[in-house]
């Protein structure tokens, strides 16, 4: 295992649908069905079925927005969509206490990270996840996933697939921005929230026809004691290796000419995306952005 003793370990940050309220779905469904209940009586006394038809257009619309929106959620679309079109900021130019996204190359700060099972050295951010097969149906369970420092339960819904196993780290680094050459420190860790749009790529996939666990893989497994018995299984890790470009979204402190970017006090929106159908999403933390290798 790493060894993070004083290295930077950032907490989860958080995004969700808070713009939206929760009782926004039970004023809706009562509506609908006194509408289909009017839209039934007229067809029935008049014969007219344009308004039911029209009722139930409304109604699969309705659906759809929420559906849709609910796996964009997952996929991290509002945050991925919202990231990509903000404009680049400029450091010289942006101002204390601004909202800024910056892009540049990554360097590591006093404690550089190692990736997990690839061994990866001087990274700035590492993530490893472990899928076990739980074959087919939907089923809920309860996980502890180490993330970090922190061991957190949480409950897991899956299906074929579930995440026996997580952890992540993230240290303090700095950036160079590309537009104006200046170099920012980012606190990304010392319990600094972080939201990871990170992509992680396929290590390990164990196959029907061959369950068996390399020795590396079950090295692994042992540190952390996780079962080693063959069985079907997927790792993926993700990385930012210094020297490669990310993008950054955070708010620009400056302090004796020394520039940092820190997670915002207070949760952003993006707003509504009507071309996408996206609902505002608020997040709370520095954003990382960096596509997967494959």
């Amino acid at each position: 295992m790493n060894d993070l003793s004083g290295a930077g370990v950032a907490t989860s940050g958080r995004w969700l649908c808070a713009t939206v309220p929760v009782s926004v779905p039970f004023v809706l469904a009562p509506l609908l069905l006194l509408g289909t209940a009017v839209s039934l009586f007229i067809l029935v006394v008049v014969g007219n079925a344009l308004f039911l038809a029209a009722l139930l257009l409304l109604s699969t619309f309705i659906i759809s927005v929420f559906i849709w929106n609910s796996l964009s959620f997952r996929r991290n679309l509002a945050l991925l969509l919202f990231v990509d079109r903000m404009p680049v900021s400029d450091l010289l130019s942006a101002s204390d206490g601004q909202l800024v996204k910056i892009t540049g190359l990554a360097e590591c700060g006093d404690f550089p990270l190692e990736s997990s099972y690839e061994k990866v050295e001087r990274c700035v951010y590492t993530s490893t996840l472990l899928y076990e097969y739980s074959g087919f149906g939907f089923k809920i369970s309860t996980n502890d996933y180490h993330t970090g420092s922190r061991t957190v339960r949480v409950n897991d819904r899956h299906v074929c697939w579930k995440l026996a196993y997580l952890e992540r780290f993230t240290a303090d680094f700095y950036i160079t921005d590309a537009k104006s050459g200046m170099r920012a420190l980012v606190k990304a860790g010392y319990d600094s929230k972080v939201i990871p749009l990170v992509g992680e790529n396929l290590i390990v996939n164990t196959r029907k026809k061959n369950r068996m666990v390399s020795s590396t893989l079950k090295k692994w497994l042992e540190e952390r004691s996780l079962p080693v018995e063959a069985r079907l299984l997927h790792l993926k890790e993700g990385f930012i290796k210094e020297g490669t470009s990310l993008t950054v979204v955070g708010m620009l402190s400056k302090k004796n000419e020394i520039y940092m970017i820190v997670p915002p006090p207070d949760a952003i929106s993006t707003s509504c995306l009507l071309q996408k159908l996206l609902l505002p999403v608020d997040f709370d933390g520095l954003i990382l952005r960096f596509p997967s290798k494959t």
